[in-house]
């Protein structure tokens, strides 16, 4: 599928939720901690102008809010706009606007009023959800039908989530639902976790994680996940105990979700899927092992959407989400 338009159902203005009425012109931001893209779309869904900038993740929230501000002028200069969307890091509220919780990955991010700050700045209402479930939005429009169920995975530097059940994305208390990571894996017991407990999937099973798993398996330090990786396919038998244990704690997990939401589809997504069969196969084997009778059959798939999900999905939240709109903090 094109990874610069939406199907109808997702396309920015063009939904029947709390967003913009329909065949507007809307922008979409991905914020990460190291790089902020930005997308003009136009009323039929296409992509009209981009822009990326790097995230000043060290100078705190404001600098970071003003950034993004920065690259909603660079990506339409005309103000032809009329809402955007934006997918961010960290745990986020969209229905205060309110970033929840967050790692250091940009400092000062937990607290910040990332709704209201950001209308302020641009004058323009805005739409914001974690990036995670931003991305898995057009994944679940995708979804034949009006009440489509999905697990979406997202497995990289950290382990991210997304569940919609009955067409519909779950957000949770303080925006909470969906991170994956911090469910209990055994394979990860006594292991500190970066949110301060012990034995979570994200600990085992992201890059880092896997990554560290190799180094205490094999007495010795390697600078990345790609290291192991290429380890693993000339025969390390540390590097492929490290990858499958780590592919195989995320497929049970996904299992046992499975089970219990029922989902239509499961897309697991990031960059860890992508260093090959060695995880993708371990993930699956686990995945099915866990499966009731009725989902046997279903297997995870990698997301439909490329490098654009991020805009993409951040644009549709002015369509679904509520919107947070200048003045709000005067």
């Amino acid at each position: 599928m094109s990874t610069g338009t939406l199907p109808a159902s997702a396309r920015p203005g063009t939904g029947t939720g709390t967003g913009t009425g329909t065949g507007t012109v809307v922008i979409g931001l991905d914020l990460g901690g190291t790089k902020i893209a930005a997308a003009l779309f136009g009323r039929d869904g296409t992509v009209l102008a981009r822009h990326t900038r790097p995230t000043p993740a060290r100078d705190g929230s404001a600098a970071v809010l003003d950034a993004l501000a920065a690259a909603v002028a660079s990506v339409d200069p005309d103000g032809s706009a009329t809402a955007l969307g934006i997918a961010a890091a960290g745990v986020v509220d969209p229905r205060t606007g309110m970033v929840t919780s967050a790692t250091d990955s940009i400092r000062g991010w937990a607290g910040t009023a990332l709704g209201a700050g950001l209308a302020d700045r641009t004058g323009l209402p805005v739409a914001c959800d974690n990036d995670v479930r931003a991305t898995a939005g057009p994944e679940l429009a995708a979804l034949d039908g009006e009440h489509g169920s999905l697990l979406f995975a997202a497995v990289g530097t950290g382990v991210g989530g997304a569940v919609a059940v009955d067409g519909r994305m779950l957000h949770g208390a303080h925006g909470m639902a969906g991170h994956l990571g911090h469910l209990p894996s055994p394979e990860a017991a006594g292991l500190p976790c970066t949110c301060g407990s012990t034995g979570h999937l994200e600990v085992i099973a992201s890059g880092p994680g896997i990554t560290a798993c190799y180094e205490r398996l094999a007495g010795t330090s390697v600078d990345r996940l790609e290291t192991v990786a290429a380890r693993a396919a000339r025969g390390d038998a540390d590097a492929v105990r490290a990858i499958t244990a780590g592919a195989a704690a995320v497929g049970r997990v996904l299992g046992g979700l499975a089970n219990a939401l029922g989902p239509d589809r499961v897309v697991v997504g990031g960059g860890v899927p992508r260093i090959g069969p060695l995880y993708g196969n371990a993930l699956a084997a686990a995945f099915t092992a866990e499966l009731m009778p009725p989902l046997r059959g279903l297997t995870p798939v990698a997301p439909l959407f490329g490098h654009d999900a991020a805009v993409l999905g951040a644009a549709s939240l002015t369509t679904t989400l509520p919107l947070h709109h200048p003045g709000a903090l005067r």
